[in-house]
């Protein structure tokens, strides 16, 4: 009998037969490809495991994970069994779908797909966005989770996640990305991601575009579900940061005069407010966790019990990994799964307030719907040398072309042919005092992350 191992990339190949939108080149909508009439069949043959456990739904282009997973954290130190679904995966498939922190184990996908496959063979053109999504809601009737935070795929409104019936809908930042599919306009996107809100469900939602922030305003009034603006609702602001983490403030409207007196005291008023440290960073992360903490409170006021104390403890414990994060220190190594112009723009911010001007060799892999001039109108500049490279997927982007735009913006540029070429590239030509910085796609940050934990040293 097949090991584990081998049984297991068995199931991966089953999944990956079905078409897998993230892998297409050419893609456009079309009611036929994305529709929730497939997952309804899907998960009624499944007996709706969907509706088995209360859900947190949260869309938005980015900060969703990380929001996510905060979500998750808090409610974990509440002392909730938490099932945390996500996409796509940095290391291991099994990452999307979590229990408590942790993936469920290979067996257990094995298991549940197997269970499956009759109803997925009498459900016509599924995708494999679809099949992993009905996988994780199984997992979490299976394993009994108290409560899940399930992250949105790709849009909102016509995503596989979209079947759940949410106790609170969360709408983390918006901005240009998928815009064959989506829309080329933010009004266009605000659309399709604001299509998950349920009427008379709760939203929260975080700061937006003024374009945006209509759309979701408009929607969530048509269906009478109460909205929470972060920057109208509730407020926040870093205190300090460094490379091991942030501190920050977050508070509701009704307490912005005792605000206004602490910070006229210089911090030495009766009051203050309640001060978060998560080990996430950049400024972004903290728009994230006022996110999340709005949301906490909207599921407080439902009755789900959850004290100041595990809030705290919640935001410091989370884990998000490949979001600016330092994975060596000698030299620093930085890895980051920026991969749109926005997301570029929150990666500079992050350099300048973190990096202190020392030099930065940035390795840069894309895939080839990326805006990557975009990307680099905010990067480059802020960069000494650029090391083009591409990961596995198949969409990705040539180096000699990565090279060609970087000499655009008149910077050095070398193409390789792997990740692992490119950071021996970088580690020859970096200096005590050089930064190593990984971005550009989801797939090369996770293919750097991994070689360089595999490594049994730090680079030299």
């Amino acid at each position: 009998m097949p090991d584990v191992e081998e049984r297991y990339q068995q199931a991966l190949d089953y999944l990956y037969s079905f078409v897998d939108y993230s892998l297409t080149r050419q893609l456009r909508y079309s009611p036929d490809k994305f529709n929730l009439d497939r997952m309804y069949q899907l998960m009624r043959l499944e007996g709706n495991p969907h509706t088995q456990y209360p859900v947190i739904h949260v869309a938005g282009t980015k900060g969703k994970g990380s929001t996510a997973s905060m979500i998750a954290s808090i409610l974990r130190q509440a002392g909730y069994r938490v099932g945390l679904y996500t996409s796509p995966h940095l290391q291991e498939f099994t990452e999307r779908i979590q229990i408590n922190g942790q993936p469920i184990s290979k067996e257990d996908l094995i298991e549940y797909l197997e269970e499956m496959k009759p109803f997925i063979e009498r459900t016509a053109e599924l995708t494999t966005f679809e099949i992993t999504t009905a996988l994780g809601f199984k997992a979490f009737s299976r394993k009994q989770v108290d409560l899940a935070v399930v992250e949105v795929g790709l849009g909102g409104r016509l995503d596989a996640t979209n079947i759940v019936d949410p106790l609170v809908s969360v709408i983390t930042s918006l901005s240009f990305d998928h815009m064959n599919i989506l829309g080329d306009s933010i009004t266009q996107i605000a659309a399709e991601k604001g299509g998950i809100i349920i009427p008379t469900k709760p939203v929260i939602l975080a700061p937006q575009w003024k374009e945006a922030r209509e759309v979701i305003e408009r929607i969530s009034e048509e269906k009478k579900a109460p909205l929470t603006i972060i920057g109208r609702d509730y407020f926040f602001s870093e205190r300090s940061h460094s490379l091991s983490g942030q501190t920050f403030i977050v508070w509701p409207k009704e307490d912005q005069e005792l605000i206004n007196d602490f910070i006229a005291s210089g911090g030495r008023s009766d009051w203050e407010p309640e001060h978060f440290t998560i080990p996430l960073l950049g400024f972004h992360q903290v728009e994230n966790a006022a996110t999340a903490y709005a949301a906490i409170e909207v599921l407080r006021a439902t009755g789900v019990k959850i004290s100041k104390n595990h809030i705290s403890e919640g935001f410091a414990r989370v884990q998000w990994p490949g979001r600016f994060e330092v994975v060596h220190t000698n030299p620093f190594v930085i890895v980051d799964s920026a991969h749109n112009k926005d997301s570029a723009l929150r990666l500079r911010l992050a350099m300048d307030d973190y990096l202190n001007g020392k030099p930065i060799f940035l390795i840069y892999g894309s895939s080839e719907d990326k805006d990557v001039q975009g990307m680099f109108s905010h990067l480059l500049p802020r960069v000494k040398m650029v090391i083009a490279t591409k990961s596995e997927h198949p969409r990705a982007m040539e180096p000699d072309i990565l090279v060609e735009l970087a000499n655009q913006f008149g910077k050095k540029a070398i193409a390789t042919q792997s990740i692992e070429e490119a950071l021996e590239l970088a580690k020859h030509h970096a200096g005590n005092e050089t930064v190593i910085l990984v971005a550009g796609s989801i797939f090369v940050a996770a293919a750097a992350r991994a070689a360089l934990i595999n490594q049994s040293t730090d680079m030299k």
